[in-house]
């Protein structure tokens, strides 16, 4: 159901779980400048780190992924600079993100 081969931008900043397509649509623009709607997968991670959600677009409408970790946390993305909002992983690597281990990816 995750679209594959497709732009992963990953938020930065932790954000409140409770949000829903409304709400992590609006922190996609603000923090990628890239519309919901534009095809990309958003990731969006906890403040405690143990939970991710996704949204995307499955071509009839926005879609939310959200797993949370049994035991553990997701690590901090690899490469992120100071001061960037989003990092953007390679989309072949969303799968280990989902397994909670640490990816690499390109500030922006």
């Amino acid at each position: 159901m995750i679209p594959q081969g497709v732009q992963v931008f990953i938020a930065i900043d932790p954000v409140d779980m409770r949000g829903s397509f409304d709400r992590l649509s609006g922190l996609a623009l603000q923090t990628t400048g890239f519309d919901a709607r534009s095809g990309a997968v958003f990731v969006f991670y906890s403040r405690r780190r143990d939970a991710v959600k996704l949204l995307f677009f499955d071509g009839s409408g926005l879609a939310i992924f959200y797993k949370r970790l049994d035991k553990n946390v997701f690590p901090a993305v690899a490469s992120a600079a100071e001061g960037a909002s989003y990092v953007e992983l390679d989309p072949a690597l969303i799968e280990v993100l989902l397994d909670g281990l640490p990816v690499a990816a390109q500030c922006h």
